[in-house]
């Protein structure tokens, strides 16, 4: 079974100020640099057999900082695209509709929870088709955690309880014939 690494980029100014980000293509912030650049005495980039990334220079820069640097883009691996509330913070978005989650509402503009399953499954897929031992995902605060939901068997309801930090690493797995979190939010 392969074992599938999950890497959030690291911190940006809209992550640490708590804005939906998808499109907007912000860099990492000096602690961010920081962050990622430190993913390297965590990760051997030998000990994978495929590498990911987003498209977003968030993800890119991370993955290079890290160490991997040649990490190919999946464009699946965009963040949950936030049409409307692009650069709202959540308390922002709960002014205009009172108790709002990303988990189970519509994004105005944007996508559903229902388009971003179908894509990130696709991913989830690949993996699996891969072959390889380990994979490594560079990716965002959502789509790696709509990620883990469709590699595990989740509804994407449960995704508000799967907290991920910036820079943080995760890993998934199987136990005993099972999809499984072996790790979370490291």
């Amino acid at each position: 079974m392969t074992e599938l690494y999950l890497v959030r980029h690291g911190e940006t100014a809209w992550s640490r100020t708590g804005q939906y980000t998808s499109v907007t293509d912000v860099d990492l912030t000096a602690v961010g640099r920081e962050q990622a650049a430190a993913l390297k005495t965590r990760l051997n980039p030998g000990d994978f057999d495929l590498v990911l990334t987003s498209p977003r220079l968030r993800a890119r820069h991370t993955a290079e900082l890290a160490g991997f640097g040649d990490a190919e883009v999946d464009e699946r691996l965009a963040e949950w695209f936030y049409g409307d509330f692009e650069g709202l913070t959540a308390d922002q978005i709960h002014q205009i509709v009172p108790g709002w989650r990303i988990w189970d509402h519509a994004v105005p503009g944007g996508e559903t929870p229902e388009q971003v399953v179908e894509r990130l499954s696709g991913v989830a897929q690949r993996v699996r088709d891969s072959g390889a031992e380990r994979v490594m995902c560079f990716s965002h605060g959502h789509a790696l955690r709509v990620l883990a939901l469709c590699w595990i068997g989740l509804d994407i309801r449960y995704g508000g309880s799967f907290v991920l930090d910036t820079a943080s690493v995760s890993v998934l797995g199987d136990d005993q014939g099972w999809s499984a979190v072996l790790s979370w939010n490291n």
